[in-house]
């Protein structure tokens, strides 16, 4: 099957939603989950609120941290982690019935 640039332009165009997505996901919505576990176990983040955590994450992935680069990021690696492994198995599948 040729690549066409349509095809290219839409695959590129839904990637990049995917990762914007997934990416503030990571931004948003999981450090906050991080947070409400986090104040359920350990109580209050240094005795300020979510802002403080957002700030301190914010500044942190800014500077370059691995942990929360990993943290923000997680959500697309998963995704993609899982699509591969789907991508394996279908491969494998065929290769074992291309055999039989």
């Amino acid at each position: 099957m040729p690549l066409n640039p349509e095809s290219i332009k839409k695959t590129a165009a839904k990637e990049s939603a995917l990762f914007l997505c997934l990416v503030f996901f990571g931004l948003v919505m999981l450090p906050f989950a991080v947070y409400m576990v986090g104040k359920s176990v350990f109580g209050e983040y240094g005795g300020a609120g979510l802002s403080a955590f957002y700030g301190t994450l914010h500044s942190a992935m800014w500077d370059g941290e691995p942990a929360v680069l990993l943290l923000v990021l997680s959500p697309y690696v998963i995704w993609q982690l899982t699509r591969l492994t789907i991508w394996g198995f279908r491969q494998t599948r065929w290769r074992r019935q291309a055999l039989t």
